[in-house]
């Protein structure tokens, strides 16, 4: 059988070639060992998402030498006799930050929450195209949509007019944003950690443009599995001096993705709709049904400061 990779030019190098199916991207990903012992990552997906992909390797390349551990960009092209286009990375070993985070102390988690924010300051140093649309404009389009898509939905929670009533309230807060390049999935499940204790950034494939703020918007999965990381996230990031104005976007920013995420969990089954619902309430809760904007998980220092 002609693989599908098989018209990569360096694809004659692979000695191993194994399906990867962990994630919930839509690209076929494999781990190869070269002949040289080298290890890689291949991403594959549609013809359509040629575009994207190079914008993806374009940004690797500019973070190779930027001090953040994220895979390096070694190809990206077209395969499958031009109907699909790949990207080729190095590999990054290491553990799933989610799966090591638990067994460290509440010192380490913190130390490493900071850490990340301080490379997610770094990832969001690459500008955003001059010619974007206003990141009001983009964003009030797009909360607008998940408002209706919930409102027409047949699974509902309890609280979620005060998840509204909070959008709603707080659109001004979008105008003017800047825009920068953003990793567009950033929280601990893209991340490794490394035998030296490093922190890797991986799966750039959701890459995108806009409010550097808004990259905060997934902190709920580093949350779920350590408060003390994602309150050093945002410590990290601001070098301590964190503006009240954050606050109140990220409260936006999570407001949107919870209502957002029911209609979206419906057609992955019972199991994914439970899944949002859970994260609802717990959001509802930090917010004190977003009656306040600052979550009540968030501490502004190291543990025991």
């Amino acid at each position: 059988m002609v693989e599908i990779y098989s018209d990569i030019p360096s694809s004659a190098t692979w000695r191993v070639v194994r399906p990867l199916t962990k994630g919930w991207s839509s690209d076929k990903k494999f781990y190869i060992e070269t002949i040289d012992n080298e290890k890689l990552l291949l991403r594959i997906s549609d013809r359509a998402s040629y575009e994207h992909k190079q914008n993806e390797f374009a940004a690797l390349l500019r973070l190779s030498n930027s001090g953040v551990l994220v895979p390096r960009a070694l190809e990206c092209g077209l395969c499958n006799h031009g109907q699909n286009a790949y990207i080729l990375l190095t590999w990054i070993d290491g553990d799933d930050a989610e799966e090591v985070l638990p067994t460290l102390t509440a010192e380490e988690q913190y130390q490493l929450g900071y850490e990340a924010g301080q490379k997610l300051k770094i990832i969001h140093s690459l500008p955003a195209p001059q010619a974007l649309a206003s990141w009001e404009e983009r964003f009030k389009r797009k909360v607008e949509r998940k408002i209706d898509n919930y409102r027409t939905c047949e699974i509902q929670f309890a609280g979620s007019a005060e998840v509204i009533d909070y959008l709603y309230a707080n659109m001004a807060l979008l105008e003017g944003r800047p825009q920068s390049f953003q990793h567009g999935d950033f929280h601990v499940g893209n991340m490794i950690i490394n035998e030296q204790r490093q922190l890797g950034i991986i799966d750039f494939n959701r890459s995108d443009y806009g409010d550097p703020w808004e990259e905060f918007n997934r902190i709920t999965f580093c949350v779920e599995i350590s408060s003390t990381f994602a309150s050093g996230r945002i410590n990290g990031y601001f070098n301590d001096a964190v503006p009240d104005l954050f606050f109140k976007l990220l409260a936006f920013y999570v407001a949107s993705n919870i209502l957002g995420a029911i209609p979206w969990a419906v057609p992955f089954g019972e199991n994914e709709v439970a899944t949002s619902l859970r994260q609802a309430q717990r959001v509802l809760q930090w917010y004190d049904g977003f009656s306040t904007h600052i979550p009540s998980w968030y501490e502004a220092g190291p543990p025991g400061h």
